[in-house]
């Protein structure tokens, strides 16, 4: 016999199997409006009202019509058109191809108002430890770095917390699991003991004026392969940067805005500098391009100037840094001849002065202890003249 409840509280009764069954109203047919009954289960009456009272409750916070339209694959890629894309860069997006290489054909079929916990943190785990899908990536190191397996973990607690919002889900999953530590890859610079070796290297090869530019401005390896003949003022031994080199979604390079509004500057450089651009443009002078690629005479690829400089590394006898480790270079330089934190960060585009004092620590701290002998030696010449 069914034993009537109030209204809202739903009504249970004892199945033929001797298990307890309560029923409710979970919601109401978007477009039929009938009825959406749901029921729960349970050994024994007082399990059975409980299961009831905690799914009454959860149906007035899910929007129960729409709660099982979605597996995860579903709701990934309905997220990502409304409100991922329209917000972000082409460089950007290629990015969030990670959820349809790693995440989708790991999870996509789980229904998402079932995803858990547990699977994220298996998914996690499973790309850590064997995530490379490239032969020859997976060779050499078959899980995904940490700050992939990061980045994979922030797309997905935005994309549920999106569906928190619209009543898909109760809560998100990501909250409790435990992702990757960042990994902190020491900075290496060229030494200067060694750059004239490295740019003797880089002459042979007929890319002196595109290193020796890097060096003295530190520019990212995208700003450096967009520049052209326009963005150099020679009077005022400025290069202006206000695009970079970037892919679009169908991995094609294209130029794109630099990645923040600071990132937009002037950056000076020295007339020597100049002066090498100048022979530069001597040689092709119908080119818009600053360094064009020898093969094609179109901008020059960010990919292949890493590999050219790997050449000159290897040319020149030096152990390996990374392109990148060219900037480092710059900015350390520039800080440990006295060059204020605030003008660097300006230099090299940084959102905030603070961001360049915190990465360039050890350049600081130098000028700190120089500065603190200072302090000491004048110190103890005042206590010596004192004394005499």
């Amino acid at each position: 016999m069914v034993k009537k409840r109030a209204n809202g509280e739903g009504s249970i009764h004892k199945r033929a199997d001797g298990r307890w069954e309560g029923r409710y109203t979970a919601g109401y047919h978007p477009e039929t409006r009938k009825r959406i009954i749901k029921n729960v289960l349970g050994k024994t009456q007082a399990e059975c009202k409980a299961k009831l009272k905690k799914a009454i409750e959860e149906s007035q916070i899910l929007d129960v019509s729409r709660a099982n339209e979605y597996t995860v694959a579903t709701w990934l890629r309905t997220w990502f058109e409304l409100y991922a894309k329209p917000h972000i860069r082409p460089s950007t997006m290629n990015y969030y191809r990670n959820i349809e290489q790693y995440v989708i054909p790991a999870i996509g079929d789980i229904p998402l108002n079932k995803l858990t916990t547990r699977d994220l943190q298996k998914l996690y785990n499973d790309l850590q430890s064997n995530g490379r899908l490239r032969k020859v990536q997976k060779k050499k190191k078959p899980g995904l770095s940490n700050s992939t397996v990061r980045g994979i973990h922030m797309m997905l607690h935005n994309a549920l917390d999106r569906a928190v919002k619209e009543k898909l889900i109760l809560s998100n999953p990501t909250e409790n699991c435990i992702i990757p530590k960042i990994e902190k890859q020491e900075m290496k610079i060229l030494h200067p003991d060694h750059i004239s070796a490295y740019l003797n290297a880089a002459e042979r090869r007929n890319a002196l004026p595109m290193f020796y530019l890097e060096l003295v401005s530190g520019l990212r390896k995208g700003e450096l392969v967009a520049l052209q003949w326009s963005d150099l003022d020679e009077a005022n031994c400025t290069i202006s940067v206000s695009k970079q080199a970037s892919w679009d979604t169908e991995h094609q390079l294209i130029l794109s805005r630099p990645k923040t509004g600071n990132s937009i500057r002037e950056v000076s450089i020295p007339q020597d500098a100049v002066e090498l651009l100048k022979q530069e443009h001597a040689k092709h002078p119908d080119n818009p391009w600053m360094f064009p690629s020898g093969r094609t005479g179109e901008m020059y690829h960010p990919d292949s100037v890493v590999t050219l400089h790997k050449r000159i590394l290897k040319d020149a006898g030096l152990e390996h840094i990374r392109f990148h480790d060219l900037r480092h270079t710059f900015a350390t330089m520039a800080l440990q001849n006295g060059v204020d934190v605030k003008t660097v960060s300006s230099m090299l585009g940084h959102y905030d002065a603070g961001f360049t004092l915190r990465t360039y620590t050890h350049a600081t701290r130098q000028k700190q202890d120089e500065a603190s002998q200072t302090m000491e030696l004048h110190g103890t010449s005042d206590v010596s003249r004192k004394r005499t």
